[in-house]
């Protein structure tokens, strides 16, 4: 976690600059562009964990193609990406899913507590509340009011109080960062864009534009 980054479109980033909160924070930097050329493809990604039934998930639970986000709720790229996705899971209308792992970044004071909070409400109120409860916290970053959000998600607020004040997924959160780092996650947001059926996977970190995401997602459910 000591290490230094700067904040840099990842992947597609010589198409479109595409920011993304490094993991040691530093400067914001983007890349140049150069429209002349057509986009590089995404770059093929290995070590990414498959979607299994601890992960979060969003559509089809059974598509063919995975859009994965490590993510951090106090990240401002994060909450920029998020309709993006949203988007994404309307467009292909089944035939792909949206994955959410955890990617808590240490220089954001609230991305861990939330995290573990966000795991409290998926305990307790399954999948849908969970969805409830990060779309109201990228929808209204800065507001770390937990008791209102977990009501809103249909969580009784005492349960999660004991939950969260246990810290009871706290080693879980951090092992799914463990593993989010050992696929090459560096920043906020990591995206990876997997084939379930043959274990391919692309790279799309940052925030990326919708076209790019698609032109992965494209590339995925063709292979």
């Amino acid at each position: 976690m000591g290490l230094v980054g700067l904040i840099v479109g990842y992947g597609l980033a010589t198409a479109v600059p595409s920011p993304s909160a490094p993991l040691g924070g530093g400067p914001a930097q983007v890349a140049p562009t150069n429209n002349n050329q057509p986009p590089p493809p995404p770059p093929l990604a290995e070590d990414v964990p498959p979607v299994d039934a601890s992960d979060h998930v969003r559509g089809d639970i059974d598509a063919l193609v995975s859009v994965i986000e490590y993510s951090d709720f106090e990240c401002p790229f994060c909450s920029r990406v998020h309709p993006t996705l949203k988007q994404l899971l309307d467009e292909y209308d089944g035939k792909i899913n949206w994955v959410y792992r955890h990617f808590p970044l240490s220089f954001h004071q609230n991305a861990m507590p939330t995290a573990i909070a966000s795991e409290c409400v998926a305990e307790l109120g399954g999948n849908d509340a969970f969805w409830t409860f990060a779309d109201a916290i990228f929808g209204s970053q800065g507001d770390w009011d937990y008791d209102k959000h977990v009501k809103n998600a249909g969580v009784d607020v005492a349960a999660f109080r004991i939950c969260f004040d246990a810290k009871k997924y706290q080693a879980d959160v951090q092992a799914e960062m463990d593993a989010g780092s050992a696929a090459g996650v560096s920043g906020t947001p990591g995206n990876f864009v997997l084939n379930n059926k043959t274990g391919k996977a692309v790279s799309v970190s940052g925030a990326q534009p919708l076209e790019n995401f698609k032109k992965a997602i494209d590339q995925m459910l063709e292979n």
